[in-house]
């Protein structure tokens, strides 16, 4: 096994460090009953938290300016910090065991290198999502489920630190003027950072990881959130340049389909997207990438999705796919796809196709305008071709549970047409029958679809 695998490994095995123990006896046991706090039991104490200072301290002032050095290579840099760490310890009068020897060069060099106690878990190609609550308590999902990880800060200067690092090498600041941040690490995983005194128990962190290599839609397929026929006439709508809006709850994995429905626009289209943090992965070469930007400390300097969508519109695009819409964007948005620029897609946050269209209505509300509700909603409708919802399930699996069409305006109402409705008996997507009026659209764009592609739907008495 290499060094570097030894080390890994016996980062992953650390005894975690945190507040000294409470002496036995030094203040009275709290009261038992309803109005007893419960509170995070504090973390077991770590003998050689002195001495991962001292050497953390030594080894930035023998290292110095090299950390900085752009001529270094990540690979040089790292063979730096673990040669000087090894020195360092080699010098100490502590005695160390191997085991713990590599433990605490590994941490060190997490600190300095990348996020600290928050590395192993970064490596780990299993684990989704990150939840820091507090310095003393870290969370993982794996496989749609949370498990309590071993890994702990030092304290809350030091989940500080790491958070400061996170956000400072995207441009973003947190602090008591801005408490909360949204952020990117550089593979494109979300991030959002919020501290005292909004977080009453110590900041809080969450970092929603993204796969080195992103789903393509035979993963999709196996992993059971939508079917071959799904998929199919999925990719027939986006060659055939129909609005596509992918809707769901947190976590129900929107932004996964839409990395997916973006892989079947053509090469040579021109694509612009717009996000808060930049974490989309479209393979097209010609792909341009927005990213909004909050105020700075003296309030100045905020670009919002909106101006971005707005300027978008000036750059010539084939399409343009925003990340989430979630404020007054809506409006430009749905502008936008009426006046020519079809085979947009974005995602929202909405529990049914139903609400999905309560949810636009009211975003273009904020933007001020004394708009009539008729007036929005026959926008929507002309707007909007095809609604796809997404779901969690109580498993951890993602599922697409809807394809709906929006047909248009009967009244004052918009009119819904199931295409694909999740069948919860059988436990799969499934064609509901009814022809789909935007298969004229799509054969007027020279992408026809066979109704065969559809497959088979639940007729009658079965």
């Amino acid at each position: 096994m290499s060094l570097a695998d030894r080390l890994a490994q016996a980062r992953l095995e650390r005894t975690d460090f945190g507040e000294r123990p409470r002496v036995s006896g030094s203040l009275p046991d709290p009261p038992s009953g309803p109005a007893r706090i419960r509170r995070r039991p504090a973390p077991a104490a770590d003998p050689f938290a002195d001495l991962r200072r001292t050497v953390h301290q030594t080894l930035l002032e023998g290292l110095g300016p090299q950390l900085y050095d752009s001529r270094l290579s990540q690979t040089e840099l790292e063979q730096r910090v673990h040669q000087t760490l090894q020195e360092v310890l080699q010098t100490g009068q502590t005695p160390l065991t191997v085991a713990d020897r590599a433990r605490i060069a590994q941490e060190i060099a997490d600190d300095i290198l990348g996020y600290g106690p928050l590395e192993p878990y970064l490596r780990d190609e299993e684990i989704t999502e990150i939840m820091v609550n507090g310095p003393g308590q870290i969370y993982v999902e794996r496989q749609g489920r949370i498990h309590p990880a071993d890994g702990r800060f030092a304290d809350e200067a030091h989940l500080r630190r790491t958070i400061d690092k996170i956000v400072g090498r995207v441009g973003r600041r947190v602090d008591e003027a801005s408490p909360m941040v949204d952020a990117r690490l550089p593979d494109g995983s979300r991030v959002n950072a919020i501290i005292p005194p909004l977080a009453v128990d110590g900041s809080l962190l969450t970092i929603r990881k993204f796969a080195t290599e992103p789903f393509a839609v035979a993963d999709l397929i196996e992993l059971g959130t939508l079917s071959p026929a799904v998929a199919e006439v999925l990719a027939g709508c986006v060659r055939g340049r129909l609005n596509i809006l992918v809707s769901g709850g947190t976590g129900a994995g929107k932004t996964t389909t839409l990395n997916v429905l973006s892989g079947f626009i053509p090469a040579d289209e021109r694509v612009v997207t717009v996000e808060d943090a930049a974490e989309l992965q479209l393979h097209q070469e010609h792909v341009l990438r927005l990213e909004s930007r909050p105020p700075n400390i003296e309030g100045r300097g905020e670009i919002s999705i909106r101006q971005l969508v707005r300027n978008a519109l000036r750059m010539r695009p084939d399409r343009i796919i925003v990340g989430e819409i979630r404020d007054a964007a809506a409006l430009d948005m749905l502008q936008a796809m009426n006046v020519g620029h079809d085979g947009s897609i974005c995602t929202v946050h909405a529990n049914s196709p139903r609400d999905v269209l309560s949810r636009v209505e009211t975003m273009v509300l904020m933007a001020g305008m004394d708009l009539p509700v008729k007036a929005i909603r026959e926008q929507v409708s002309s707007a909007l071709d095809l609604i796809v919802q997404q779901a969690r399930f109580p498993d951890g699996s993602r599922r697409i549970t809807a394809v709906t069409e929006v047909l248009g305006m009967e009244g004052d109402v918009i009119t819904l047409q199931d295409v694909f409705a999740f069948d919860y008996a059988g436990g799969q997507l499934r064609w509901t029958g009814l022809r789909p009026a935007f298969l004229q659209k799509l054969a007027r764009g020279g992408v026809p679809i066979d109704l065969r592609a559809f497959g088979s739907y639940p007729r009658p008495g079965r």
